[in-house]
């Protein structure tokens, strides 16, 4: 009888300490954006765009950190307008970028069955930009001198259905992207995104 019990407590602070472990998936995610620029000096409009790349996923007892890379595209219109409030001019801007969040999660549920929540910082690159010009828009040169790399933060949650992870998040910009300090222009965005765990 004692040698059940001490094999049944053995099994059971064996399976807890398994449990405990740090669990490790990496996957494929692909999705879109769609993207605003928000600015205190003009009308902005959305813009449609993408994402894929790669994310990795730490965890044990119900936390993890979620590291991604990929790369995306981003952007917004903007209106220029007179005296009179009449529209002037637009710009439409895109950019390439190349992202890397740090996210920090908790689920609930079972590690193919769950609804999980994150947050964290996201570090952009721009690999490309490009504006178009329609109109009369005051200071062109100084309106394109854009950052190489901004910060933002990102904030969703999603579900995991087996080796899919579908996810919704908002990124807000928390740096300008312009090097003019007159312009104050930041990011904003939502993602939606589907994800493959490889494993």
């Amino acid at each position: 009888m004692k040698r059940v019990i001490l094999l049944a407590v053995l099994f059971v602070v064996g399976t807890t300490a398994f449990a405990q472990l740090p669990k490790f998936n990496l996957g494929l995610k692909a999705g879109m954006n769609i993207a605003k620029l928000k600015s205190d000096f003009t009308a902005e409009e959305n813009r449609l765009g993408y994402q894929g790349g790669l994310w990795a996923r730490i965890g044990a007892a119900g936390f993890y950190i979620q590291p991604e890379a990929y790369l995306g595209s981003k952007g917004g219109q903007f209106s220029f307008s007179d005296d009179n409030e009449s529209v002037i001019g637009t710009a439409k801007v895109k950019f390439t970028n190349f992202d890397i969040p740090i996210l920090f999660g908790t689920k609930i549920g079972s590690n193919k069955l769950n609804a999980h929540f994150m947050a964290g910082p996201v570090i952009s690159f721009v690999v490309n930009d490009n504006t178009t010009f329609a109109g009369m828009i005051p200071d062109k040169e100084d309106f394109q001198n854009y950052k190489d790399q901004t910060w933002g933060g990102q904030v969703g949650a999603g579900v995991d259905l087996g080796n899919l992870s579908f996810d919704l998040r908002y990124e807000t910009g928390l740096s300008d992207i312009h090097k003019s300090s007159g312009r104050d222009t930041k990011q904003n965005l939502w993602h939606i995104s589907l994800g493959y765990k490889l494993f």
